[in-house]
């Protein structure tokens, strides 16, 4: 029984993947970025300038096809000091300052500030740069908000590294791999949840999973379990690491969660039975087709 599990989840997963060629490219159009705005703030450039990268990139999250990389740009605490002693949105005002530099480098590629970021979008991939100020020894960095006439807002990174870890290590390194997967889902239905949502929901799910140290084998019941998990959260709030804010989740997803559930229910007996394409087919419905319908 079972026959088709292993091989299609191993599939799917190996679908999802970053390939060479985007992982280098992506690396070197960051570089770039960074050793441009080196220049700008901190001197000669380097080989290794001051910058990381933070979201599904940082997090090894990301699923192929690449759409952004958010790069932390770290500046010398006195741009923040010259900028903060200003009136009006110096937030905004930072923000074109940063891509006022990058243009210059960079004059031939389009790019926008946008609330907190500068995007930059290049023909394979965009990159979102965040100009950010070291504000303490445990990694939490001050980061302009342009919205709603200009904020400060602190964000941690590691934070959600270390939780996703530490999942990691008691999971049998299975937390990541569902995040890729329930990422396709939420593309593919258009569900409204946010990436670190459902980063956050998957990581709690799997640390407590009774399963969580299985394999391949047991991802149908990793994906169909996690579905009623996930519905079980609908109008409660999650405390998002990066920035120790709690998030609402709403309800507004929780349609198109049921409906994936009920599907990955019927998925599991088709799977138990060994009627590998019927269960292929109900996966294709919450997956589409980048997860094998015959294996």
């Amino acid at each position: 029984m079972w026959i088709g599990v292993t091989p299609r989840f191993r599939r799917f997963f190996a679908d999802l993947q970053l390939t060479a060629d985007q992982v280098e490219d992506g690396l070197t159009k960051q570089l770039g970025i960074r050793q441009c705005l080196q220049r700008a703030y901190w001197g000669p450039t380097t080989d290794n300038p001051p910058g990381f990268l933070v979201g599904s990139w940082g997090k090894a999250t990301a699923v192929r096809p690449p759409n952004d990389i958010d790069l932390f740009m770290p500046l010398p605490i006195e741009v923040y000091n010259r900028f903060n002693g200003n009136t009006g949105n110096v937030q905004s005002a930072l923000l074109q300052e940063v891509k006022g530099h990058l243009s210059g480098t960079y004059s031939q590629t389009k790019m926008r500030g946008d609330g907190q970021v500068v995007v930059v979008a290049f023909n394979t991939v965009m990159v979102e740069v965040i100009p950010v100020f070291n504000f303490d020894s445990a990694g939490t960095w001050l980061m302009p908000d342009a919205n709603g006439g200009g904020s400060w807002k602190k964000s941690n990174p590691n934070a959600e590294i270390y939780a996703i870890d530490y999942a990691e290590s008691v999971a049998n390194r299975n937390v990541r791999k569902l995040i890729q997967m329930m990422k396709v889902w939420r593309e593919h239905w258009s569900v409204p949840l946010k990436s670190f949502q459902l980063e956050v929901l998957a990581t709690s799910f799997l640390t407590d999973y009774a399963h969580r140290e299985q394999d391949f084998f047991y991802f149908d019941w990793f994906v169909r379990d996690f579905l009623r998990y996930l519905i079980a959260q609908k109008n409660t709030y999650i405390w998002a690491p990066n920035s120790g804010d709690l998030s609402w989740l709403g309800e507004e997803w929780v349609s198109k969660a049921e409906t994936a559930y009920g599907r990955a229910v019927k998925a599991c007996d088709y799977e138990q039975d060994d009627f590998v394409i019927l269960a292929g087919g109900e996966w294709q419905k919450i997956f589409g087709a980048r997860i094998p319908e015959y294996v």
